[in-house]
């Protein structure tokens, strides 16, 4: 009997880790620039979404327009302001059940990657210890084209030479979602049901994945 192998991808951002709370100080402090205050609740729109899709939606709250020189300058500088909020991350803050998930994983031999809109997975990754869990970094870097377009699922799923039907997607944003089913995977929200109900399946953190539930993950 030939036992078909699963691939397990992973968002980054709120899925893995909680890096949310610093990409928004850093656009929270960019707002500031132009006397905006920008909230938490309008931070959620920027889940899954690209750092320059970001700032034009940040952009236009403020009523602000700019030439791509600006926008360049913009982009580098709030950048350089997260990469300076989580230079101190540390293993702690990874999420809830994430480690004991994914030892559990690597204990059968199952490989997993990355699928992030991040810039900065690999050093974050290296900050909280978890690296050396990952076949490969599918990140911003590699992609061109954002979720909900399923390319970085694609490429995580080539690089873990297994079939989209065999691939298994953790994602806490519904673009993420969206880009996991439009591949043909199995998309697992990571968070609030409501939001993620277009999911194949829905978690709050990773304590509730029972073995039961991995066992029929995995097949």
């Amino acid at each position: 009997m030939t036992i078909k192998t699963k691939g397990f991808v992973f968002d980054l951002d709120g899925v893995l880790v909680d890096t949310a709370k610093y990409h928004y100080l850093a656009w929270k402090k960019f707002a500031e620039e132009f006397n905006y205050d920008f909230t938490e609740e309008e931070n959620e729109e920027f889940k899954g979404v690209s750092r320059k899709r970001c700032l034009e939606i940040l952009l236009n709250k403020v009523g602000v327009e700019a030439n791509q020189d600006q926008i360049d300058q913009w982009l580098i500088q709030k950048n350089e302001d997260y990469l300076s909020y989580i230079s101190e991350m540390n293993p702690s803050e990874v999420l809830p059940g994430v480690k004991d998930f994914l030892d559990s994983l690597k204990s059968k031999g199952i490989p997993m990657a990355v699928g992030s809109a991040s810039k900065n997975a690999v050093p974050i990754l290296e900050k909280v210890e978890l690296l050396s869990y990952f076949t490969d970094i599918i990140d911003g870097n590699k992609v061109s084209k954002a979720k909900p377009d399923p390319e970085v699922f694609v490429l995580a799923a080539k690089a873990l030479h297994v079939k989209a039907e065999d691939t298994i997607v953790f994602e806490d944003a519904i673009a993420g979602i969206q880009a996991a089913n439009a591949a043909g995977m199995l998309s697992i929200g990571v968070g609030d049901q409501n939001v993620l109900c277009e999911a194949d399946y829905n978690i709050e953190n990773f304590n509730d994945i029972t073995n039961e539930f991995l066992t029929e993950l995995i097949g």
